[in-house]
């Protein structure tokens, strides 16, 4: 769509004035050097990566819904000008983008909008690859509940399931009684059970990369998506991804979706990567409260942690409830169940691939800090290595592997049958 060059008459349109904190240090002719538009369920953002920072300003106007963001020292450049081309009609929040010159010294950005939406408006300093960043994340005014979108995606009702005495099945069949399975081989699952699958960065972070230029978070997605088809036909079981799609979700928030569904269990899958390419194997990793069990385990620990720092996250917005939810250290018994998980989707992956190491490793991980849920992080490979970059891109490879760990979480409950009522399954 063409830029336009004017400037916005409001009429008798009512506004709600969002004054947002100014860059500092901006000075005129800043540049716009790249812009892109992350579209999901959960929220769409646009991001404006520029070489130094800018002030700027945002407003609501209703009737019908915009969103409209100042921009002030900014060159009007070619580069902006592709922003109205990257909306997609698909996008569940912006309709169009309108970009041009509002008065001298400042761009404005007009975003017609499908609804009303509850937009933040941040900046962020220069990390890694990335310059200065403007975010617009653009959320719904009601937000999407993870446990709702589980009931929707599996097209159930809320059922209210029963355990069974000493773990039997739902079923009632004896361990042995299905064809080609020995006993140990499938779970004792006498209720529902869900579990979250993590598929590692996405949007504005894409992990590590490969020297094939493979972003780690599409291999994560796809074995991710592999994984839940086959978690979702296993019975008695059912799963959700923290993210379906291209976008990023910052870490805490992995952790509480799966808290709002009462996940049995968080399974976050990641593409490992170091400086020597020769580095290779799978791994799984748990959470640490006294320190990690490798200085490789602390260093990929802190990496991994830092992906809110590359994917962005609006540091003004707090979540008390949460804050208290990761600062919960009665985890004794959560990682002693997360070890057992690991150990068993540990052996499983090693018919598969190498191991990097023999054990489960430990360390602090941020994502996996649910104390009341055993989780576990697992590196698939190391997409680093080209050799196993080919392999996490093979989709033979990427079945196997999601075949794997899922064969490893039935060991896991098998022998380690979940006892309690599933809350989950309880919504009165």
């Amino acid at each position: 769509m063409p830029c336009r060059r004017d400037v916005l008459r409001f009429g008798a349109a009512s506004l709600t004035l969002l004054v947002s904190k100014a860059g500092f240090g901006a000075a005129a002719g800043s540049s716009i050097l790249a812009v892109r538009v992350w579209p999901a369920r959960d929220y769409t953002r646009v991001t404006l990566e520029h070489d130094q920072a800018i002030k700027y300003s945002h407003l609501l106007v209703k009737d019908p819904d915009r969103l409209v963001l100042d921009l002030e020292g900014v060159e009007f450049n070619s580069v902006l000008q592709t922003l109205p081309s990257k909306i997609l009609d698909s996008d569940p929040y912006i309709k169009l983008i309108r970009a041009g010159r509002n008065k001298p010294g400042v761009v404005r950005l007009v975003i017609e909008l499908k609804g009303e939406v509850k937009p933040q408006v941040f900046s962020l300093q220069p990390v890694g690859e990335y310059g200065h960043r403007l975010v617009l994340d653009l959320y719904p005014v009601e937000p999407i509940d993870p446990l709702m979108a589980l009931l929707e995606k599996s097209g159930e009702a809320p059922a209210k399931v029963e355990a069974k005495p000493e773990g039997r099945a739902a079923t009632g069949e004896k361990p042995a009684e299905r064809a080609g399975e020995k006993p140990g081989d499938r779970p004792e699952i006498a209720r529902l059970v869900t579990i979250v699958l993590d598929p590692g960065h996405g949007g504005e972070d894409p992990g590590a990369v490969g020297r094939g230029g493979s972003y780690e978070k599409n291999v994560t997605l796809s074995v991710a998506r592999r994984l839940k088809e086959r978690i979702d036909a296993t019975p008695n079981m059912r799963s959700l991804l923290t993210r379906d799609g291209d976008y990023f979700i910052p870490l805490q928030q992995r952790v509480q979706k799966a808290r709002r569904v009462q996940a049995d269990l968080f399974v976050s899958v990641h593409a490992d990567a170091f400086v020597k390419s020769t580095a290779r194997g799978s791994s799984v990793f748990v959470l640490s409260e006294t320190g990690a069990s490798s200085s490789a385990a602390r260093w990929l620990a802190n990496k991994e942690n830092s992906a809110d720092l590359v994917g962005g996250v609006n540091i003004g917005v707090k979540d008390p409830y949460l804050a208290r939810t990761l600062l919960d250290l009665s985890q004794t018994a959560t990682i002693s169940d997360s070890l057992k998980l690991g150990k068993d989707v540990l052996g499983e992956l090693g018919h598969i691939n190498s191991l990097h190491k023999g054990q489960v490793e430990q360390a602090g991980f941020a994502v996996l800090k649910a104390p009341d849920i055993p989780s576990i992080l697992i590196e698939t490979a190391f997409i680093s290595n080209p050799e196993e970059e080919a392999r996490l891109n093979d989709e033979a490879y990427q079945d196997r592997m999601a075949d794997a760990i899922l064969k490893g979480i039935r060991r896991y409950f098998a022998k380690n049958p979940p006892l309690a009522k599933s809350k989950l399954a309880r919504l009165d």
